[in-house]
């Protein structure tokens, strides 16, 4: 008698297990199989070259490579392929920035003249501008791919210092805090300022703080003339689209602040849950970074990050996009979703993050 009423239990809970599991299978119910069609499509349409990932929280419920890394040498994508993010890096430059801030050693307050010496800008102007202004866009200042960048030899810009040149004559555009007006120039200045508070270069502090931090191992900003192994070539169609072209010649020779390194999906990954995690910043903090900022007339971008989606589908990250690159970022905050996108095509993720989306 005890052992059929010990059997029954065994059995019941082995049921209510099973039946809990169901269910939190259920609640991941999104169609891979549409979206695996889907991109196959696109690949055999040569519309997409890149790389993709969609995960419900730690669990990576579909990847895929498509297309070609380098068609000089006939390689294919693969989904460890490293690739430019554009003005993606704006979300590290940004995550940086806030750790000195919780560490105390900068203010979103301070003015940018306290950390810049004005071979940069002139104190009538650096004296105007707050580390908030830059990080969200609404410094008055605009961007260092002007004329001067365009007509000279890529290889000049390698440390933040080589940019000097191109920013000394700006001028702003409006009082600083009054609007939203998208400034590359801005962004590479907090790097200025993470190197003056820390003493370290832009590029070890990152390394150190965010990088190494959150194990992106195939994540950093390189040299373009170096040999950098499983590394995707951006290219465009000619004019008359009779052929293709890469981006070499067009894009900085190594990237910054303000974008320009290189990544994968799974380190995009990795970086979104320890972001949501609070592994990078503690929650305000990390909150105060992807929230929406109405004072500086701005409600789809916080500091360094874009925000949109809805009430109860909050979506937060960045999207880069040059001739020949297209990436991009959404954490799903109130769903647990996150999707990443990284094309060595330009103009050509759109398609696929509406597809997830539409899943979704």
């Amino acid at each position: 008698m005890r052992k059929t009423i010990l059997m029954g239990s065994i059995l019941a809970l082995l049921t209510c297990n099973a039946m809990a599991k169901s269910k939190q299978t259920s609640m991941v119910d999104i169609d891979t199989a549409k979206l695996d069609a889907y991109m196959h499509e696109l690949a055999s349409k040569d519309e997409f070259s890149g790389t993709l990932l969609l995960a419900k929280g730690e669990e990576v419920l579909y990847s895929g490579a498509f297309g070609l890394a380098s068609k000089r040498f006939n390689v294919h994508n693969n989904k460890d392929t490293k690739f430019n993010l554009g003005s993606m890096n704006k979300m590290f430059t940004s995550v940086a920035i806030m750790q000195l801030v919780e560490k105390g050693k900068l203010s979103l307050s301070d003015k940018l003249g306290k950390h810049l010496d004005d071979t940069w800008l002139p104190k009538s102007i650096s004296d105007q501008i707050e580390i908030q202004h830059l990080l969200s866009h609404s410094s008055g200042l605009g961007s260092y791919f002007n004329r001067d960048f365009i007509t000279s030899a890529r290889e000049r810009f390698r440390s933040l210092d080589d940019f000097k040149k191109l920013i000394q004559n700006e001028k702003l555009k409006f009082k600083p805090g009054e609007r939203f007006s998208y400034s590359n120039t801005g962004m590479l200045l907090l790097g200025v300022v993470i190197e003056s508070v820390t003493k370290q270069s832009y590029f070890d502090y990152i390394q150190q703080n965010i990088y190494d931090r959150v194990g992106m191992t195939n994540t950093g900003s390189f040299d373009m003339d170096h040999p950098i192994p499983n590394l995707a070539i951006g290219y465009m169609q000619n004019k008359n689209q009779t052929g293709w072209k890469n981006n070499l010649f067009m894009h900085v020779i190594k990237g910054g602040p303000a974008g320009g390194g290189f990544s994968t999906i799974a380190d995009l990954h990795k970086f979104a849950l320890a972001l949501t995690q609070y592994k990078l910043l503690n929650k305000q903090n990390t909150e105060l970074l992807y929230s929406s900022k109405p004072q500086f007339n701005s409600s789809t971008y916080g500091y360094g990050f874009r925000v949109k989606g809805e009430e109860n589908d909050r979506i937060v990250g960045h999207d880069g996009a040059f001739p020949g690159i297209d990436a991009n970022l959404d954490i799903h905050l109130d769903k647990g979703y996150i999707t990443v996108v990284l094309a060595n095509y330009g103009r050509s993720a759109k398609p696929v993050i509406n597809k997830m989306n539409e899943l979704l």
